[in-house]
């Protein structure tokens, strides 16, 4: 069978999604199946990587759409080159078609036409597909019903201009007309799915996954020998692709490490790791370090694996990719209640869960964890476990073959 995988990027850049397909399309590849990417960006000289480039034409005209579209606050629009990867030799020859990344890439005005050809699959990686402009809802459901009189247009990607109701009119009018099958990488997105305007088709609920054999715990001194952390500290973590990013809660981070007592800042070390970690750091009087942007795996890993606890303010997430390989590394996570997060950080048992933007609680769950060394040793060896048994990437790309054989034999019929 031949999955092509359509996203953005080919291998890396971008966030979360980048990440969770391509750990898919390789535990595809081991599971034997002929898993091939069609990309706008390539970043790889693999032979199963395609970059797909639209005529001259086409790109002019998209990047005139673009600017047009974007000054009237509608950002999906762009992406009218995508008509032409129904032509394009890969999407021919598929048996299946997976999307995972539309914005900037594939207009939604598109789906109709390529959903003809092909068995299609979209993955919902954040809540774009089913509103009027935004990665991340937050507070608001004005989605539910049509949106309109955006609360958040600061919120990426950021528009000037509110015509998200007509952006949330456009996309329900493609999907009217599409042939699609939805996967949610958590319960909290199968939900959402269900509500919104992508609820009129089939949703399946498959869990992001990480590949548990490279994602383990290391040796803690070993590690902090390593990256130049004292042995003797207690070692909290925090990671984002950008610290300054709002949904991402390092201001939730700042006030929560900022009211710990005297005594437990003095035997804390920050530890971060991402953009823009050293402004966040310079807000806190604890010390820190800030391995800035990490694109090594294994340094990833051992900054996992050297620290006692992994906070995660998240403000919203559809899954959360980071947590899920903290876990894999043995270490417990605090965060709060919100999006895909309580799929994997089952309080109690794998880190601590505060209520939304509870900083108190979010405090008393960074304490409750570094002053009970016996209750973090059972946080360690329970993260490691359920990694390996709900999330091993083995078992979610099985999980996503068995539909993927559904889709095609029906298409068959």
């Amino acid at each position: 069978m031949r999955v092509l995988h359509l996203h953005y990027y080919g291998y890396s850049g971008g966030a979360g999604g980048t990440v969770t397909f391509r750990r898919l399309h390789l535990g595809l590849r081991q599971a034997g199946i002929d898993s091939r990417i069609l990309c706008a960006r390539k970043t790889t000289n693999s032979p199963h990587i395609k970059q797909f480039r639209p005529s001259r034409f086409m790109r002019v005209l998209d990047a005139r759409l673009d600017k047009f579209a974007g000054a009237l606050g509608l950002r999906g629009l762009a992406g009218m080159g995508s008509f032409g990867i129904g032509r394009h030799p890969e999407f021919t020859r598929a048996d299946v078609v997976h999307i995972h990344r539309m914005f900037e890439f594939i207009s939604y005005l598109a789906l109709p036409t390529l959903t003809r050809r092909k068995p299609v699959v979209l993955t919902v990686h954040d809540t774009w597909a089913f509103t009027g402009h935004c990665y991340v809802t937050l507070d608001c459901e004005r989605w539910k019903t049509g949106c309109g009189r955006c609360p958040h247009l600061d919120i990426e990607p950021v528009v000037r201009r509110d015509n998200t109701r007509l952006e949330w009119s456009l996309k329900n009018w493609a999907y009217s007309r599409s042939k699609l099958v939805t996967i949610a990488p958590s319960r909290d997105v199968a939900e959402r799915v269900k509500q919104g305007i992508l609820g009129q088709f089939p949703v399946y609920h498959i869990p992001n996954g990480i590949d548990t054999e490279r994602y383990q715990p290391v040796d803690r001194v070993q590690c902090r020998s390593v990256l130049g952390i004292p042995q003797d500290k207690k070692v909290v973590l925090f990671a984002a692709q950008s610290a300054g990013n709002y949904v991402k809660g390092g201001d939730l981070l700042v006030r929560a490490l900022q009211s710990l007592p005297s005594l437990v800042k003095a035997n804390v070390v920050l530890l971060i790791f991402g953009k823009n970690g050293d402004s966040l750091g310079r807000q806190i009087d604890i010390p820190f370090i800030d391995l800035g942007f990490l694109s090594n795996e294994r340094l990833k890993i051992m900054a996992f694996s050297c620290a006692d606890v992994f906070l995660f303010p998240t403000r919203g997430e559809a899954f959360g990719n980071v947590s899920l390989e903290s876990m894999a590394c043995g270490t417990p996570v605090v965060s709060f209640r919100v999006g895909g997060v309580p799929d994997q950080v089952l309080h109690g048992a794998t880190g601590y869960l505060a209520e939304p933007e509870d900083v108190k609680g979010f405090r008393h769950g960074i304490l409750e964890l570094l002053d009970d060394d016996a209750l973090r040793q059972r946080m360690r060896e329970n993260c490691r476990k359920v990694a390996v048994e709900k999330f091993d990437i083995r078992s979610v790309a099985k999980r996503h073959i068995e539909l993927y054989e559904q889709l095609r034999t029906r298409s068959s019929r």
